[in-house]
């Protein structure tokens, strides 16, 4: 059976992963979910054709349970996304930011705010998502607790507005990775590729230095490089994401080393370099 065209994300409505769905995949009907795990569960059980993942932010680093998943799980990336991200502090109506004492939000969004929170001596307050955070908080009806999130969930709570685009950072961006049942060939051809990868070496010395050795020699460009620690630290993981298409001569030569020096190479997928990756620095 075809999978019915809904993106499925972790999250509420109007959580920046619904934000990045209809930005990347504006033709999907949208599936909030209530857990990473649980939009796996979607789009390898058949209820939605896509998943939605964030998987690193420029301010925060990586979303660790993201990267925890991918090696357990078979979903393939189909393609990336990049998600500007603008925290608005959120309360309940007639409340001011003066009164505000605690907020809430994800984890991540707390981390891109830490500066703005610290200044105004709000207590950060973890909660599991940025619009579930701002639903709590108009459950609570309390002007003393605010949400970080955006405005559209803010909207959908019912919250207002005390202090707009507080991030610490004006170039806030999530990454996400756009996750299907089945590995999408774009052609070596397609312009401008990403592959990701998914690798372990022993935990012994120059393993790393040989498998990766490949890429230099040939000239492929590594994107991203990322480690993890398995088996009582006698192994490491790692993820790669390079340039190029596998069927590429160079990036070919590349990952027959990777393959030689390394072991349980699985290719994550091959998908188009989203334009973000190519803007030129303000």
């Amino acid at each position: 059976m075809t999978p019915p065209r809904r993106v499925a994300f972790q999250g509420e409505l109007g959580a920046y992963s619904h934000l990045a769905c209809r930005a990347a995949c504006p033709d999907h009907a949208v599936m909030p979910c209530p857990s990473f795990d649980a939009v796996f569960d979607a789009v390898e059980g058949g209820q939605a054709e896509l998943g939605m993942l964030p998987v690193e932010n420029s301010q925060a680093g990586r979303v660790a349970d993201i990267h925890r998943l991918l090696p357990q799980r078979s979903l393939h990336i189909i393609g990336e996304h990049y998600q500007p991200v603008h925290h608005q502090l959120l309360g309940v109506p007639g409340a001011t930011r003066a009164q505000v004492r605690e907020a809430r939000s994800h984890p991540q969004a707390l981390a891109q705010c830490r500066t703005y929170l610290h200044r105004h001596a709000i207590k950060p307050v973890a909660s599991r998502d940025t619009s579930g955070a701002a639903l709590d908080v108009a459950a609570l009806g309390d002007p003393g607790v605010a949400a970080l999130a955006s405005t559209l969930a803010g909207e959908l709570a019912g919250l207002t507005v005390l202090d707009a685009d507080i991030e610490d950072a004006a170039d806030n961006t999530t990454r996400f990775l756009v996750m299907a049942e089945s590995a999408r060939d774009p052609g070596a051809t397609a312009g401008p590729l990403v592959t990701s990868c998914l690798f372990r070496v022993r935990n012994i010395p120059a393993a790393l230095y040989k498998a990766l050795g490949g890429f230099a020699t040939n000239g492929v460009n590594l994107h991203k490089l990322e480690s993890y620690q398995l088996g009582g630290f006698r192994w490491a993981q790692f993820a790669i994401d390079f340039e190029g298409h596998p069927a590429v001569p160079a990036v070919a030569r590349a990952m027959e080393e990777l393959r030689f020096f390394s072991h349980e190479l699985r290719v994550l997928g091959t998908y188009p370099a989203h334009p973000y990756r190519f803007r030129r620095p303000a």
